[in-house]
């Protein structure tokens, strides 16, 4: 069973790609794995009985998102998509949850990563709140390293 001390307070989390720091963020969401589900018919006991097995694994795109900063790594990256240059901008990447003092606490890498899309901000002058923009990431493979 875990301890309340064993559960992640996540203060950022940090996007690296092929090992270079591309940006910081406050929030992550999406990131999964599912399988599709199959029907099979089989006899059991002279008995037809439905039995579900898991079909094709795909990944669930994860989205981060961020105050706007002078950053542009990640407007960069999505330009290569636009421009059809997938080749390019399909990067191993690293994403990794920091605690308040800054120490990874929990990480994933990523195989090809790329950005299919990147949403900008939402203004609204007389609002007292962070400039947000947000990129959601598509990927072939993932794993939690830490």
């Amino acid at each position: 069973m875990a301890r309340e001390s064993d559960f992640l307070l996540g203060f950022a989390f940090t996007l690296e790609t092929q090992g270079s720091l591309t940006g910081v963020f406050q929030e992550i969401s999406g990131l999964g794995s599912e399988n599709e589900l199959v029907e099979q018919k089989i006899i059991q006991n002279g008995k037809e009985v439905i039995q579900k097995v898991p079909g094709r694994l795909k990944f669930t795109d994860v989205t981060l998102k961020a105050g706007i900063t002078k950053n542009m790594e990640i407007w960069t990256w999505r330009k290569m998509v636009e421009e059809g240059k997938i080749a390019t901008a399909r990067k191993n990447a690293t994403i990794t949850a920091l605690d308040r003092s800054g120490t990874p606490a929990a990480q994933w890498s990523f195989v090809n990563m790329w950005p299919s899309k990147v949403s900008g901000p939402q203004f609204q002058a007389d609002a007292n709140s962070f400039v947000m923009e947000e990129v959601t990431l598509t990927f072939e493979n993932y794993k939690r390293e830490l």
